[in-house]
């Protein structure tokens, strides 16, 4: 009996067929459609604000942002001299610069010490001009945070979802794009965390160990670092 209970605290217990209790997940639908907002935060949010807490010395000079500038102000703090927000729509007030990434004309070369490109990159269809464009504003040792959903469901209410990624498929685009860079990719998740945040569920709904336990057959958020070369 003890033999199994450790078998099945380290994950190598596979019950029998016809003996899995599926109780609350014997479901069709998500527990939550909302990516697990509505139940607290996101489980993919703990990867990705882990990956930005641990890089936050990165964040710093002049930072650039999609959408918003939580990021940039949680973990750049008073390191940042100066916050941009890009986004093409120009209905928000917040946003200060206008503009699409995969021309980006508007934007000049080399002004920002750092960019943070969060769960972005799926939404854009042209994805290598987009990468051109963030190694072109990206000054010399610079550094780009960039973050993309591998396992997850894709919204209804998000028509221009194009485009899924693995760490491999990360490290061949970014190599690419940023030629003599230092280029870091990683990922982060596991068949239970993958699996919560398909049914939608919050982060408090699993333990630490069940979301550190990091096993790349599943990857759930893939998160890379670049640090561009030149001077």
């Amino acid at each position: 009996m003890l033999r199994l209970l450790a078998r099945w605290r380290n994950g190598s217990y596979s019950p029998p067929v016809g003996r899995v209790r599926l109780t609350d997940l014997r479901r069709t639908t998500p527990i939550s459609r909302k990516w697990g907002f509505d139940r607290g935060v996101p489980i993919d949010r703990y990867y990705i604000e882990g990956f930005l807490a641990r890089h936050s010395s990165d964040i710093h000079g002049r930072v650039l942002e999609i959408g918003f500038n939580i990021y940039t102000l949680r973990f750049g703090g008073d390191r940042v001299k100066q916050s941009d927000v890009l986004h093409v729509d120009t209905n928000f007030p917040w946003v200060t610069i206008v503009a699409d990434l995969t021309h980006g004309y508007e934007i000049p070369s080399e002004i920002f010490d750092c960019i943070i490109f969060t769960q972005t990159l799926q939404c854009i269809y042209d994805v290598p001009a987009a990468l051109a464009t963030l190694q072109r504003i990206l000054k010399p040792g610079g550094v780009l945070l960039a973050t993309f959903p591998g396992i997850t469901h894709i919204p209804k209410t998000e028509p221009r979802w194009f485009w899924g990624f693995t760490r491999t498929s990360a490290q061949c685009l970014f190599e690419k794009a940023f030629p003599d860079s230092i280029v870091e990719v990683k990922s982060y998740g596991n068949v239970l965390a993958s699996a919560g945040f398909l049914y939608g569920l919050a982060v408090d709904e699993l333990r630490r160990d069940e979301l550190e336990f990091d096993d790349p057959e599943y990857q759930m958020v893939i998160t890379v670092r670049v640090v561009k070369g030149g001077t």
